[in-house]
């Protein structure tokens, strides 16, 4: 028989706006999907602005939060979209931190839905308290996305450090947007360089993605920039990146995380 995929979780956090890191997952889950992997969104962000309403899901849509409750049941926390992937959202007014009453019951739904799935894209937001709303999303891959300004690259530094405080020494992975791939690298090189010498962090390069309007157009339309304009630069791009999330493979731990130090990159 064959054996099943070892399920992958990334957790994404970023310096850039809601339209960019929102656009970022949308587009990456949709071209995952293309390529017939088994791709669950899990989105952390209780803003009303957030990747919910860009996608176009109503906001009555039942919470993880509200099932570890038990005020709804389970099958009315998660939709199948029109582009393949599977839906579902943690919170639906405070980010819940660790201390939460039901954040066993959350952890415990949370798990079993990534297990599930072959790949997991969770948008990462911090608690009021900076801790994750479930713990195994530390022990996933963890994705900052940065673009090449130079505010913006301090900011993920600074976001980088204060992951690093909580989290302890682990690898990260970096996503550089409104870049080409030489502009990528020499970011990537730069802050690599700096959180090994001051953190004693891992920065693995995961790709880049130019900049395209086609991208901006497409979200507006609550659809992926591959389905609307297939040939943009930027669709590409995320067919490529899509490939890079895939074709390694980490050494078996869990939800991906490697366990011989390495980490899921290229």
């Amino acid at each position: 028989m064959l054996e099943r995929p070892v399920p992958r979780l990334f957790t994404f956090f970023s310096v850039l706006g809601e339209e960019e890191k929102s656009a970022m997952l949308i587009n990456l889950a949709a071209s995952l999907s293309q390529g017939n992997h088994h791709v669950l969104v899990i989105d952390g962000d209780v803003a009303s602005t957030g990747l919910l309403t860009r996608i176009g899901l109503r906001h009555d849509v039942a919470t993880l939060q509200e099932v570890a409750r038990m005020e709804r049941p389970l099958g009315e926390a998660m939709r199948l979209l029109p582009e393949g992937f599977s839906m579902a959202r943690i919170a639906r007014r405070a980010v819940p931190s660790a201390a939460d009453p039901q954040a066993g019951r959350l952890a415990e739904i949370f798990d079993s839905l990534i297990e599930q799935a072959e790949i997991t894209l969770v948008n990462g937001v911090l608690a009021a308290d900076q801790s994750m709303p479930v713990p195994t999303m530390e022990m996933g891959e963890i994705v900052i996305q940065v673009s090449t300004t130079a505010t913006s690259i301090k900011a993920a530094y600074v976001l980088l450090k204060n992951l690093s405080d909580r989290i302890g020494r682990r690898p990260f992975s970096l996503i550089v947007n409104d870049a080409t791939e030489a502009e990528a690298r020499t970011v990537h090189a730069n802050m690599a360089q700096a959180a090994s010498r001051y953190l004693a962090a891992q920065l693995k390069f995961l790709g880049s993605i130019p900049a395209d309007d086609h991208i901006r157009r497409a979200t507006g339309q609550g659809r992926a920039v591959m389905d609307v304009f297939p040939f943009a630069g930027a669709a590409v791009a995320f067919q490529r990146l899509a490939k890079r999330f895939t074709l390694a493979e980490p050494a078996r731990g869990s939800y991906g995380m490697a366990t011989d130090g390495a980490s899921l990159g290229v």
